[in-house]
């Protein structure tokens, strides 16, 4: 059973993380959740409790269940498949399977027009960046100049990667937090907006990671292993 605080964190990190993807939950959406927290209502019960929830309600529950539930980390492929499959189920018809089309973004990586990463090489290049996170034992045991770092990296790696052909920033967020609080550091996703999460990403798709970075600085603390490790506000939660 969930406990008030890791309630309160999950339902905060999944505003934010819609908030960041201009994914607006509606009044009667952030009242059911708010019922949650009071224990009114159990998570399998918030979309429920209104009538015709929207996508974006959908995401945002799925998001708060995903919080407090949990799944499973194996750092790799299967663990973004796993995570985008929980936040999508229901809004889209290929929730948890990686594309199998090319695509591009609005500007090329390190000026080649060429988009993200050819759809018949995901597998590989999953595989390649699960080794490399291997074989840096998941970041563990950093100091934190070299995690953000190497944090930047992989992030980077990873949604040039695109496996899925909607949601990854959803996704990866997600992914980056559970691999940050295992290595040592927690991420508060509530000290970025959306302005300065877009040109972090841009900017590292151009093949500069120094905003990614900047970004990530100003977001970690050392891990507490009390709370729940989907943040926006150290205030939810055990206090660091």
């Amino acid at each position: 059973m969930t406990t008030d605080a890791e309630r309160a964190s999950a339902v905060a990190f999944a505003r934010q993380n819609c908030a960041l993807e201009h994914i607006t939950p509606s009044d009667e959406a952030l009242n059911a959740a708010r019922h949650h927290m009071d224990h009114a209502i159990s998570v399998g019960d918030m979309a429920s409790s209104i009538e015709h929830p929207s996508v974006a309600d959908s995401i945002f529950f799925n998001t708060i269940a995903l919080g407090e539930l949990g799944w499973k980390a194996s750092g790799d492929l299967d663990e973004l498949k796993a995570i985008h499959r929980r936040i999508f189920d229901g809004v889209f018809d290929d929730a948890g399977i990686i594309r199998t089309s090319n695509t591009r973004g609005k500007v090329g990586r390190a000026a080649d027009p060429e988009a993200f990463f050819p759809a018949n090489l995901i597998e590989t290049g999953a595989a390649n960046i699960s080794t490399e996170l291997s074989d840096k034992r998941n970041l563990h045991s950093l100091d934190r100049d070299v995690f953000v770092k190497e944090l930047a990296h992989v992030y980077d790696e990873l949604g040039y990667l695109h496996p899925f052909i909607g949601g990854n920033a959803v996704t990866l967020r997600i992914f980056a937090s559970r691999l940050a609080h295992d290595a040592g550091w927690d991420l508060d996703w509530g000290k970025v907006d959306a302005s300065t999460y877009k040109t972090a990403k841009r900017s590292a798709y151009e093949g500069n990671t120094s905003d990614l970075e900047r970004m990530f600085h100003q977001m970690i603390r050392p891990a507490n292993p009390s709370r729940t490790f989907l943040i926006a506000g150290w205030e939810q939660g055990p206090a660091h």
